[in-house]
């Protein structure tokens, strides 16, 4: 029952006949009623009541309603019937689908992308992450002028193209080109400055290891676990959209930067992929990716594969990756059988190499010490190195430092000399070549 203010919702999936041949080639392939369950989140996430689904089986998508006008007039007499207020389909819409579909069902018609794009709005709080989806809106937008240009104004008009209609599309368009510019102009600006915040932290061997995952996979509960902050994290999807970086210290005592990042989902609209551009170069410059997976979830397979195959069209397939399993506390299994499970995800998503897996419980803490030590092993940024170091006892700030950056594991006073056993980074064994006993 929908709470008042709360929108009732339809959901429309359209499955093709040739859906079977596809999935040869498709590594992870979802099916009409695995991805109607996925817009449902994504409805609930944007504050909709979800009354009734609808699945459309055809050989082709109908060009005109995208489900033909049998499946129509079902429809249309289930939104009379719930009084629904809006349609939800699971797939792009064309503009003159969407036309159509609005004149018969005399309700909101709302496509996969732009129900995304609503998400998106809700979430983002900072400037950057604002500007991004506003981006993604408006380009999605502007092929779909036409027919509300036209139905804004028509006085006067010829069939629909010529007179105040027509002056008043135009108008909207050039506004639109002036403020895509502007935006662009804006986000060029902010990946220049991620660019240069970078270059400093390039300057000083500071790793940054980027969480990534499917939506909803508890990316932010788990950084919230690794660093102590306080990011929202929730279980509606897209919680996180702004990315948040913060400083964690590893076992070795070597300070690295995770960064949290927008989850990855299917059929992500390529307006927002380009959107957020600035957002995911964070991901291609990391040194190593923790590669956050719901192992509870009866889709992990699929939602690996398609997070994997995100990553290679962002140039980032090559980075090193460690699999984190989360949730394993809702399996209820050992940590022997979180690998088997690991083992299985990595197969069904057919996924040759085999990265290193780390079972954790982000909610519990149980699992996330490991994965700490895990990228201390790792991380191929200023590698750990053992040392026999002499310093004298007089020189207060060089152990201070040894034991603030590295781990002293054995130290022995004679005379005025601390003769130091240590694992230290090596661009602090660099800086202390002069204390290196031969």
């Amino acid at each position: 029952m929908a709470e008042a203010g709360q929108e009732r919702a339809i959901l429309i999936g359209l499955e093709l006949k040739s859906r079977a041949r596809k999935s040869a080639v498709d590594a992870a392939p979802f099916t009409a009623e695995e991805s109607l369950e996925e817009l449902k989140a994504l409805a609930e996430s944007a504050g909709a009541e979800v009354e009734e689904s609808l699945i459309q089986t055809r050989p082709a998508p109908d060009a005109a309603t995208l489900i033909g006008s049998g499946k129509l007039d079902e429809l249309r007499s289930l939104v009379h019937a719930q009084r629904a207020d809006v349609a939800l389909f699971d797939s792009e819409l064309t503009p003159t689908q969407q036309r159509n579909l609005e004149r018969v069902l005399d309700c909101k018609v709302i496509d996969r992308t732009q129900l995304i794009l609503d998400i998106f709005a809700r979430r983002a709080r900072t400037r950057e992450g604002q500007l991004q989806v506003e981006l993604a809106q408006l380009n999605y937008l502007l092929p779909r002028l036409t027919g509300r240009g036209v139905e804004m104004s028509r006085l006067g008009g010829g069939i629909g193209t010529r007179g105040p209609g027509e002056t008043q599309l135009e108008t909207d368009r050039r506004r639109i080109y002036r403020r895509l510019k502007k935006l662009n102009d804006d986000l060029e600006n902010v990946r220049a400055g991620r660019g240069t915040q970078r270059r400093q932290r390039q300057s000083v061997p500071l790793a940054t290891i980027a969480l990534v995952g499917y939506t909803n996979a508890g990316k932010s509960t788990l950084f919230n676990r690794l660093t102590g902050a306080e990011v929202l994290a929730d279980a509606k999807m897209f919680a996180t959209l702004d990315p948040t970086v913060r400083h964690v210290t590893l076992p070795s005592r070597r300070k690295v930067l995770l960064s949290d990042t927008v989850g990855f989902i299917r059929n992500l609209p390529t307006t927002l992929v380009k959107a957020f551009r600035a957002t995911l170069e964070e991901v291609t410059e990391a040194a190593l990716l923790l590669h956050v997976v719901d192992a509870s979830s009866p889709y992990a397979a699929q939602h690996t594969g398609h997070v994997l195959k995100v990553l290679a069209e962002i140039g980032a397939e090559n980075t090193r990756q460690i699999l984190v399993l989360n949730k394993v506390d809702l399996l209820g299994g050992t940590a022997e059988n979180a690998h088997n499970l690991a083992q299985r995800i990595l197969a069904e998503a057919r996924i040759s190499e085999t990265p290193q897996v780390a079972p954790v419980s982000a909610r519990t803490g149980d699992g996330v010490a490991e994965v700490l030590e895990l990228i201390d092993r790792l991380l191929p940024l200023d590698p750990i190195v053992h040392v026999l170091l002499r310093v004298p006892a007089a020189e207060g700030s060089v152990m201070h430092l040894l034991h603030e950056r590295g781990r002293v594991l054995a130290k022995q006073y004679r005379g005025d000399v601390c003769e130091v056993e240590a694992e230290i980074p090596e661009s602090l064994r660099e800086r202390f070549t002069s204390y290196l006993s031969n």
